[in-house]
């Protein structure tokens, strides 16, 4: 059974970074794997989409302080989170599309102080 395992959230100060992770289980080169962000008393947000091609689409609220990267070997993605903001706190969750499977991790939480 295919699976996402997300990990390190935490609590930063605003202008500090974080990097999280997300890997899938028993699957190759996904057509899509990505993040989600939910601010709290916020709609989810779309953050940070690649595609089995490679191609990278970022949402406007975090281009160019967030980059997406991929280790196809180990059907992982990351998201390095730099010049973090007060806005960005929430659940960050991991999602995957492939062909008509839709996964979704946990989340994992990220807190920024001011």
């Amino acid at each position: 059974q295919v699976q996402l395992v997300e990990s390190g959230g935490g609590s930063v100060t605003a202008g500090g970074s974080l990097r999280l992770s997300c890997a899938a289980s028993l699957i190759f080169n996904p057509d899509a794997m990505g993040w989600y962000h939910q601010a709290p008393g916020k709609q989810r947000e779309s953050v940070a989409t690649i595609t089995g091609y490679g191609a990278i689409t970022y949402g406007d609220s975090v281009k160019g302080r967030f980059t997406m990267s991929r280790d196809n070997r180990k059907s992982t993605v990351y998201l390095q989170m730099d010049s973090l903001k007060p806005e960005d706190t929430g659940v960050y969750y991991c999602y995957l599309r492939h062909q008509l499977l839709r996964l979704e991790g946990k989340g994992t939480q990220v807190t920024v102080s001011s």
